[in-house]
């Protein structure tokens, strides 16, 4: 070797050891992913797919219990990445929480981002807001993938914003009875595409009923109670399906995956004789008691 180039091929050397360091580092850091749920676009959607309607009047949103299947769909499509968080839009007068949303808010891996409700109920200000969090956790390095669930065309130049740092952006979609709702310059620029069915909803959407039956009263249960009911259940979850079962679930706390949430739902209903549609403080009531049993026989 010529001695005038041995610097050279030591700097060279240098320089591959270095990258393949680089890469090792980033072979080593798990992928990370968040959920972005645009909520006007979702009650509509899925209040029309369900109850038939858009108004939100109209009928109950399950949040909690549709925020933790969207975490558990998230889950086995980024089967080797790990939830930054939810991220949920929607719009309140002057930004004020309402008492759903601060309810939305409290969720453990949520975070609630408002814009503004103008005098025909319309959002002002949701898509300059998710633009700006998949830009910024984008450009951080902060997500690998994002998964948006909307179908707004003012949510391309978000897209858009997200890829130029890198990140894969995957549109979730809500079925339609007929037609579409969602724009197709936002379907042409994301990543992948998927569509949210009918019975992926139905245990979380309900329509209000304005009957009330003569001489019936039902009395809504204490925390406490439901609390014991979910115990009731897990110990009954836990005899049938025994202690590999269990080992299975564990990993997941506190999120239950949503065939469990829904049976858990069901039965709870059926004991209580009480609609837990809509009621999230006890839906996390029943959840708590139902994780509290099966944590304790571990």
């Amino acid at each position: 070797m010529n001695d005038d180039l041995a610097p050279l091929h030591a700097r060279i050397d240098r320089t591959n050891e270095l990258l393949q360091r680089m890469l090792a580092e980033v072979a080593k850091t798990p992928s990370t992913h968040a959920i972005f749920v645009d909520a006007g676009y979702l009650y509509a959607a899925a209040g029309r797919l369900v109850a038939g309607t858009e108004d939100r009047r109209a009928f109950d949103l399950d949040a909690e219990g549709l925020i933790e299947a969207l975490i558990d769909k998230a889950r086995t499509i980024f089967a080797d990445s790990r939830l930054l968080r939810v991220y949920w839009y929607d719009g309140a007068r002057r930004r004020i929480h309402t008492a759903e949303q601060q309810s939305i808010a409290e969720l453990p891996d949520v975070k609630v981002r408002l814009g503004n409700l103008n005098a025909n109920n319309q959002q002002k200000g949701v898509d300059s807001l998710i633009r700006s969090d998949l830009e910024s956790l984008a450009r951080h390095r902060a997500i690998s993938d994002a998964a948006l669930l909307g179908g707004d065309e003012d949510l391309v130049s978000a897209v858009e914003a997200a890829q130029g740092y890198g990140a894969r952006v995957h549109l979730w979609g809500i079925e339609a009875p007929e037609g579409r709702n969602q724009a197709d310059p936002l379907l042409w620029e994301v990543d992948s595409q998927r569509t949210l069915d009918l019975d992926f909803f139905k245990p979380y959407v309900s329509r209000r009923t304005t009957h009330s039956v003569e001489g019936a009263v039902v009395l809504r249960p204490a925390r406490e109670d439901v609390r014991f009911v979910g115990a009731q259940i897990a110990a009954k979850w836990l005899a049938a399906r025994g202690r590999d079962a269990l080992l299975e679930l564990l990993p997941g706390h506190p999120y239950l995956p949503g065939s469990v949430d829904q049976d858990l739902l069901v039965e709870a209903e059926g004991l209580l004789q009480y609609s837990l549609r809509g009621q999230a403080d006890l839906r996390r009531a029943l959840r708590d008691g139902f994780w509290e049993h099966l944590r304790a026989q571990y």
